[in-house]
């Protein structure tokens, strides 16, 4: 297959964009522009018309992401882990919700997608977890638990082998990380 190469070189990306997010280390978001970018051909060619759209937002969302960890909330110091507030909880299900439906009737609506309910549940659960990230919640670990592991099945299904490895591995990485930012949070409280 021609995409091959691109298939391995995001997952190549991939690698080292979680390591970084295991480490906490603020160039993820530097490789968080350039593996989006690569990856709206990569799922656009294979069909996954949702996760291609979801790959623009990533390149969006990854000058975001440096922004906030850079400058946290305008201190000019960087943002801190913390635990994300219990007020956020509810706000962030309701958005969620919405986010699903919308790109489900997107992807019926405009595009052949044959996965339409789990390319759009992963795309919304997406939207959460790295505006979680963006902001330094422990609980983004979560959110990427639930959508590597669903992920990993899609790509299995759609034939792009790499992307799918990879996204197993983000599921024990992401299990890690969660453990890892509960004891950084824990002391930076502290």
């Amino acid at each position: 297959m021609t995409l091959d190469w691109l298939d391995i070189l995001t997952t190549i990306l991939g690698l080292i964009y979680i390591w970084l997010e295991y480490r906490a280390h603020i160039a993820l978001w530097v490789i968080g522009i350039i593996m989006p970018a690569l990856d709206i051909y990569l799922y656009w060619s294979h069909g996954l018309y949702g996760d291609s759209g979801m790959a623009c937002y990533y390149t969006a969302a990854a000058i975001y992401g440096y922004i906030a960890w850079k400058w946290g909330k305008g201190e000019k110091k960087e943002l801190p882990i913390t635990h994300m507030p219990l007020h956020r909880y509810l706000p962030t299900l309701a958005f969620f919700l919405v986010a699903w439906g919308a790109t489900y009737y997107v992807l019926i609506t405009w595009t052949n997608s044959t996965v339409p309910v789990l390319d759009s549940f992963t795309n919304a659960l997406s939207f959460v977890g790295l505006w979680a990230l963006a902001r330094k919640y422990v609980e983004q670990w979560l959110f990427w638990i639930v959508v590597d592991v669903v992920c990993t099945f899609l790509y299995i299904q759609k034939g792009i082998p790499f992307k799918a490895m990879l996204y197993g591995l983000y599921v024990m990485i992401a299990i890690a990380g969660y453990q890892k930012w509960k004891k950084m949070a824990k002391t930076q409280e502290a």
